[in-house]
């Protein structure tokens, strides 16, 4: 009897646990996991006993989980058909008090370095213009939603069976392995300019600029490189009493990928005093450029969204898919901007009848996509998008394929708009299925991240079928694309954040190996389309999270041996407790 059961055994209350975790399909009449997939017994014995001899998220290795949430990690940063040599060493900003003052607005506490090797997130907005100055006219952005070194580490050693690495670049993943083009690897700071701006989304305007925590970095605390064994969980996870730096959310970093600034978490593209900035997306596209994104999590969630859009809050969803789709809105309710030629996502299927954090202009009906504006842009009504959304019995990339073949005839940007009922694509797990357990998401978490992290529901049959993968999605973006001319492509693997949020190593590892799939999609188009003179690819992460493998060896054998004999219910259920 495996040590989950005989956990159930003693402590009966667990399976109430269970329940609200969504591990009863384990534990009653449902099927256990599939044979092979090792990965997904350990996440089902770490959620229900506690505690994990391998690792746990937080900073208390005596609990599986201890914190949900965000890390200032220093995040790797990959590199193919440029360099890094502008960014990084001498030229990084963390060691000149003239440099930090103007990316955080101010000198911030313990962040200078003289040593520093590592830039800041600023600098990817600044090398992306690079490679367009140095006339590259295919740029990829691909963004791991929460991926640090920490979790693309786990992966690699489930995936490979062995510990092959122990710092630097890694040697597992294509985007660590991928010798077709130049390459370079380094690091950068995720820190935003301040926590706590709170804002008025009907007025655009910001009522407390500045905030309440400040951003910085310090390497004493944090660490001089991603795997440095001095780091401090506590000072990461934004705790440390004597130096508590902001930890940033995903929309100050993607702010500062995508505009080239340090800003407030729940910022898009505006600025610590409420201004509003211009994307990298917009800035391309005056220059000629065909602009894209692909996600697979909701095509307005902060990552995609600043790739084009303005607004004071990150939750304010169908403004933003208004921005990103050419459409009059709060942020730009006179001077809409054109939109993206290709916007490829989720959030299909997620409706509400009221969302008062999106202001007094919200429609009921999809969450992320408000009913009017899909009529107004839909070429079928005539609007300039060619439509196409997830549809029963229809093969999703199939469907998808179809689409890309009307738009490139008929020059049409292109909208794709597919998702399970939870607002994503199906989430992967290690062992490549569609199978994965329940979420966990701690009491004392917002609200807003107990809506969103709530317990996955079994994927159907259907729900694997039409829907394309990031893959697929990522393909065809690039065939659209690649038929206007020059482009500039974000590419997003947002589920590896959902699955951090959860505690959920089965579904980081899946989400790491989907985004993996997608850049071989994007290193093999560019193979058959002409080679890498002109095409300039950036993989990176917004942010990390607080995954602690404490155990690598024992992780390997774990992650890679017939799992434990199946969790099966000892005796009748007890009765739950009062």
């Amino acid at each position: 009897m495996s040590n989950a059961v005989l956990c159930l055994v003693r402590r009966p209350s667990l399976w109430h646990v269970c329940l609200t975790l969504g591990l009863a399909v384990i534990i009653a009449a449902g099927p256990g996991p599939r044979a092979e997939d090792a990965v997904r017994s350990m996440q089902i014995e770490a959620e229900i006993s506690g505690a994990a001899p391998w690792g746990h998220w937080g900073d208390q290795p005596e609990r599986y989980v201890s914190w949900s949430n965000h890390s200032n990690r220093l995040i790797p940063v990959y590199t193919f058909g440029l360099g890094l040599d502008g960014l990084q060493g001498m030229n990084s900003p963390y060691r000149s008090e003239d440099r930090l003052r103007a990316v955080y607005g101010q000198l911030p506490e313990q962040t200078l370095n003289p040593d520093a090797d590592y830039f800041d997130q600023t600098d990817l907005h600044r090398l992306q213009l690079m490679a367009a100055e140095a006339g590259k006219k295919r740029i990829v952005l691909v963004v791991f939603d929460g991926l640090d070194w920490h979790t693309t580490r786990a992966a690699a050693i489930a995936t490979r069976g062995a510990v092959t690495y122990e710092e630097g670049r890694g040697n597992v993943f294509g985007f660590q392995t991928y010798q077709g083009a130049s390459t370079d690897f380094g690091c950068c700071v995720t820190s935003p300019a301040n926590d706590g701006t709170t804002c008025d989304v009907d007025a655009q305007a910001l009522r407390n600029p500045g905030g309440t925590t400040p951003g910085g970095y310090d390497p004493r605390r944090g660490g001089a490189t991603p795997w440095d064994r001095r780091a401090s969980s506590r000072y990461l996870m934004g705790r440390d009493r004597d130096c508590g730096h902001a930890v940033t959310d995903s929309a100050a970093s993607a702010t500062a990928m995508c505009a080239g600034r340090k800003t407030y978490n729940d910022a898009i593209n505006v600025g610590p005093a409420g201004e509003p900035l211009e994307p990298i997306g917009v800035t391309l596209q005056n220059r000629g450029y065909a602009v894209g994104v692909v996600t697979s999590v909701p095509i307005s969630h902060a990552t995609p969204a600043c790739a084009y859009a303005n607004n004071v809050s990150r939750d304010d969803y169908q403004d933003l898919s208004r921005d990103l789709l050419g459409q009059p809105s709060i942020a730009r309710r006179t001077q809409a901007r054109p939109g993206l030629d290709v916007l490829l996502g989720a959030g299909h299927g997620v409706d509400a009848d009221a969302d008062p954090q999106q202001g007094r202009n919200f429609e009921p009906g999809n969450k992320y996509l408000a009913g009017s504006t899909l009529r107004a842009i839909d070429a079928a009504n005539g609007g300039r998008y060619h439509v196409v959304q997830r549809t029963a019995g229809r093969q999703g990339d199939q469907l998808l394929a179809e689409a890309a073949a009307v738009s490139i005839a008929k020059g049409q940007p292109l909208l794709g708009f597919f998702g399970v009922s939870e607002g994503h694509l199906p989430f992967q797990t290690t062992c490549g299925d569609f199978n994965p357990i329940g979420s966990r998401i701690e009491a004392g978490e917002p609200e807003r991240l107990r809506q969103k992290y709530a317990p996955i529901l079994p994927y159907t049959a259907a729900d694997i079928d039409e829907n394309p993968t990031l893959a697929d999605m990522t393909r065809t973006a690039l065939d659209v694309l690649a038929s206007r001319g020059p482009f500039w492509l974000m590419v997003e693997a947002g589920d590896v954040d959902w699955a951090s949020h959860a505690n959920n190593i089965d579904t980081a590892i899946g989400a790491v190996k989907s985004g993996d799939a997608a850049f071989w999609a994007i290193v093999k188009w560019v193979e058959r389309n002409g080679g890498w003179d002109d095409t300039a690819v950036i993989v990176t992460a917004d942010h990390g999270h607080m995954f602690v493998l404490d155990d690598a060896e024992l992780f390997a054998r774990l992650a890679t041996s017939e799992p434990p004999v199946l969790l099966q219910p000892p005796g009748p259920r007890p009765a739950l407790p009062e």
